[in-house]
């Protein structure tokens, strides 16, 4: 492996890729890598066939060749290269370009080595999904509210407007859970992702986003359309019309959520910054000021969520005004300054 140690120098050199990338790409340390370009240690094999996947090279090359004139792009004149000329230099050396055309090369396009696209997709396509299914839910059990009930006076509207709504949260979970958990998991085993999108692949993630925005945000307009419409000239509030805005809001929702998804996907710089903050908490290797700012945003988060909580359950608990004699009962709402309803006698 005499030219290993050149080889894989001058093919991180071609991608602008330090030690510590490549090594999370192949999942091993980074003294692993600048071991091997030291020559104190050498690769399994499994890892040479991934260099060679990932640098498009052959293992010929990249072990005992020169990446820089592959053997593969070789004419068929130069088919005997190994073999001594009439000068007795090899014809290898002797026909290699100077180190600064080897430098203009221009690199291999990177390839997708990690399954980076597959798992993005299918995470894509599960968050929305789950969103979708539980505020579908919701707007099914609206079409069964006790006021206003596709089924009119019925003992089954409360089970059926449970029902729809269960069920939505449940098909919601089954994407949502195991979609986040996947994420997390692919986040901790492939802290970092070469950049392999091309400028038509992004210009169709543009394209789609624009899409999902515009006909998202035009199924949430009609629905709300319809429920103004509904309350103006049938004089409906509660039951189906609301039922009705749901069901286009959620397929509004989930086609934001997706353009957004599938755009932000691309940007690999982004996920490889939480990729690595993913992978050194799961190692227990964050800082302390990373330590010190998750616990400061923790308190206060806690801190806001029970003032809430306070301020939400202690309105709805404040007694009403209560006349003399009578029970006092607590009541949600009312306006202010009102004065106390009659008291009654007896």
């Amino acid at each position: 492996m005499s030219n290993f140690k050149t080889n894989l120098q001058y093919l991180r050199a071609q991608r602008n890729m330090t030690q510590e990338q490549l090594a999370m790409l192949l999942g091993v340390s980074r003294q692993a890598i600048s071991k091997w370009e030291s020559e104190k240690a050498y690769p399994e094999m499994d890892k040479l066939l991934v260099l060679c996947d990932l640098f498009d090279v052959t293992l010929d090359d990249l072990v005992i060749g020169d990446v820089a004139r592959p053997r593969r792009n070789a004419s068929p004149a130069q088919g005997h290269a190994d073999e001594p000329d009439d000068t007795g230099v090899p014809a290898a050396i002797s026909e290699r370009p100077p180190l600064s055309m080897l430098q203009q090369n221009p690199a291999p396009l990177p390839r997708d080595i990690t399954g980076y696209e597959a798992h993005m997709r299918s995470f894509d396509a599960k968050i929305p999904a789950g969103i979708f299914a539980i505020i579908f839910g919701v707007g099914a059990g609206m079409f069964f509210d006790a006021d206003n009930s596709i089924l009119g006076v019925s003992p089954f509207n409360d089970f059926l407007m449970f029902l729809c709504i269960v069920l939505g949260v449940i098909i919601g979970l089954v994407f949502l859970v195991p979609a986040g958990l996947g994420h997390s998991a692919f986040m901790r085993s492939h802290p970092y992702v070469e950049d392999f999108y091309t400028e038509h692949d992004h210009a169709e993630a543009r394209r789609t986003l624009t899409v999902a925005l515009v006909g998202g945000i035009g199924l949430i307009l009609v629905g709300l359309a319809q429920l103004i419409f509904v309350n103006e000239y049938l004089h409906t509030e509660d039951g189906w019309p609301i039922g009705v805005f749901l069901m286009l809001a959620a397929c509004g929702v989930a086609a934001i959520v997706y353009g957004g998804m599938h755009f932000g996907r691309l940007n690999l710089a982004e996920y490889n910054k939480a990729a690595e903050r993913e992978y050194r908490e799961a190692r227990g290797l964050n800082d302390s000021y990373d330590m010190v700012n998750g616990a400061i945003c923790g308190t206060i988060m806690m801190i806001a969520t029970i003032v809430g909580l306070t301020m939400l359950f202690g309105l709805v608990i404040i007694p009403s005004r209560c006349s003399s004699g009578a029970a006092c009962r607590p009541k949600a709402c009312g306006r202010v300054g009102a004065p106390p309803g009659p008291s009654r006698i007896g």
